[in-house]
């Protein structure tokens, strides 16, 4: 068993949570699990596990907020912690790299850098996208996740991080019908997060060279800054021909072309067309948008 605390955000995941807590409960000495309140099997299946521990705190449509949260009021007295969704879970392979791994890292390492795995109705998808490299395993104490709306990372306070070389998955088992509505939510944080980075609601949307989130997360966030600066629509379309042409994505069949498609154009164009709402509603005032956002969206910013 390895020195490490997992952390996972559950709201109402029956479909996965088993899954999860059966591929780490084995390897971690502790398994927190932070809800939003549930109203599934989802803590009556978690109280299965001799080492799980649940905590519950409302949701405030913030996932880095519900993290750090969680991490500040967790009683956690490991070495590690481990930031996990409930629809991951690691490889045998990356398993049996942490256990080798993580007890003789130098004390200088206070992360590791994780190359996830993306399966979509099944599959797993190699092309159109490059490897996505996060920041999922830290010190306690030397991380926490930044505060933003989308596309946050651990960021470390200090030290130098490690890669492993195998994977972690994310394989959500829902239905089509609940991907495109868990989208539809994303894409309003989406555009409020593009809003930032365009005209500075916040500050929290700014790149910062500086900050320890990892090298490819970092380079992630500087095509972010520049994709944002890009006329809507065709910026989407753009993206996904990019993609699914380009970067080879038509070769992974009918579940590539879904994959790519929904998530690559259809998203996109969604959240261009949110911006294109408030925009159309506020202009470029910073305060009549903030405020717009919160009326309309329940987002405060």
């Amino acid at each position: 068993m390895l020195d490490l605390s997992v952390i996972i955000l559950t709201y109402n995941e029956e479909i996965h949570i088993r899954r999860c807590l059966d591929n780490v409960s084995p390897i971690a000495e502790k398994v927190f699990i932070i809800d939003s309140y549930s109203t599934d099997r989802t803590l009556e299946i978690a109280k299965e596990y001799a080492n799980v521990e649940i905590l519950q705190h409302k949701w405030e449509n913030n996932y880095a907020k519900q993290f750090n949260w969680g991490l500040e009021n967790a009683p956690i007295h490991t070495k590690w912690v481990l930031r996990l969704d409930a629809d991951e879970y690691l490889t045998h392979e990356l398993i049996q790299e942490l256990e080798q791994k993580i007890p003789s890292a130098p004390d200088e390492v206070t992360g590791f850098l994780l190359p996830r795995r993306r399966v979509f109705l099944g599959k797993k998808l190699r092309r159109g996208l490059p490897p996505i490299i996060l920041l999922r395993i830290f010190r306690y104490g030397k991380g926490k996740s930044e505060l933003r709306l989308m596309d946050e990372h651990i960021q470390l306070t200090e030290g130098i991080t490690c890669q492993t070389t195998y994977e972690f998955a994310d394989d959500n088992l829902n239905d089509l019908s609940w991907w495109t509505q868990k989208h539809i939510g994303y894409a309003i944080r989406e555009a409020v997060d593009l809003l930032d980075i365009e005209l500075d609601l916040t500050g929290a949307g700014t790149t910062d060279a500086n900050k320890q989130i990892g090298d490819q997360a970092l380079a992630k966030r500087i095509l972010k800054h520049k994709y944002a600066k890009l006329p809507l629509f065709w910026r989407s379309f753009a993206y996904f021909c990019n993609r699914y042409f380009l970067h080879l994505g038509f070769l992974e069949g009918k579940e590539g072309f879904l994959w790519h498609f929904l998530q690559g154009w259809w998203y996109r164009t969604l959240v261009d067309a949110k911006v294109f709402e408030i925009k159309k509603a506020c202009g470029t005032d910073k305060e009549k948008m903030k405020a717009y956002i919160k009326q309309n969206y329940h987002i405060s910013i």
